[in-house]
């Protein structure tokens, strides 16, 4: 069976970015979705559309196609508040390279990264990990099948009936830089992701950060 449009596909990959492997899924678990459904990069399900189970492929992404370039847009100051746990600002993760999965105004959750802390504000890079980086894909079409009508409504995981988090669910176990735009579930496109908890426990609270709709999940 050939992969196009509503076929549950399952491979695994490995993905080198700047001569370093940073992600990767095994036969254990691969990586899985239905195809059609925006579930990965476009470019690497137009590039995959019509393989078999067995078949290999070898795919560069330049960034344009994949996480675009760096958006100093998306470079923002907020104040440290939005980092309060039970009324405490934690100070201990307010480090500059600490990434803190943060939540925009619609409840998705987008991992950010601290640059500098100054006395009242927390300079982040709200960009994607992978944002400006060219994306060389290996990988092996594991399986290929027919989704169920429970599937094409609800998704392989239900991301279609839970769409907030992770900029609207991920399709796979894994997550990863193959799907979900770069980082739900474990690891993702190198270390960070999602993570668990964010802020330590519990999460900021009412946090926020007025219009940007940013607060520490």
């Amino acid at each position: 069976m050939k992969i196009s449009k509503d076929k549950v596909v399952e491979f695994i990959y490995e993905l080198e970015v700047d001569g370093n492997i940073v992600d990767h899924t095994t036969k254990e678990r691969p990586l899985d979705y239905i195809h059609g459904t925006h579930g990965i990069l476009p470019k690497l399900e137009a590039h995959i559309e019509g393989m078999e189970a067995g078949d290999k492929f070898t795919v560069t992404l330049a960034p344009e196609d994949a996480y675009g370039e760096v958006d100093p847009n998306k470079i923002i100051d907020l104040p440290k508040t939005a980092f309060e746990v039970n009324g405490e600002i934690r100070e201990d993760l307010l480090v500059p390279g600490t990434r803190i999965p943060m939540m925009n105004s619609m409840g998705a959750v987008i991992p950010g990264v601290v640059l500098e802390v100054s006395e009242n504000t927390v300079k982040m890079d709200l960009n994607s990990e992978m944002a400006g980086k060219t994306l060389n894909f290996t990988g092996e079409i594991i399986s290929v099948r027919e989704a169920t009508e429970k599937e094409l409504a609800e998704g392989l995981h239900g991301e279609f009936v839970h769409s907030n988090g992770c900029g609207g669910g991920c399709h796979g176990n894994h997550g990863g830089c193959g799907g979900c735009g770069g980082g739900c579930g474990e690891g993702g496109c190198g270390e960070g992701g999602c993570g668990e908890g964010g802020c330590g426990d519990g999460g900021c609270g009412d946090g926020g950060c007025g219009e940007g709709g940013c607060g520490c999940h």
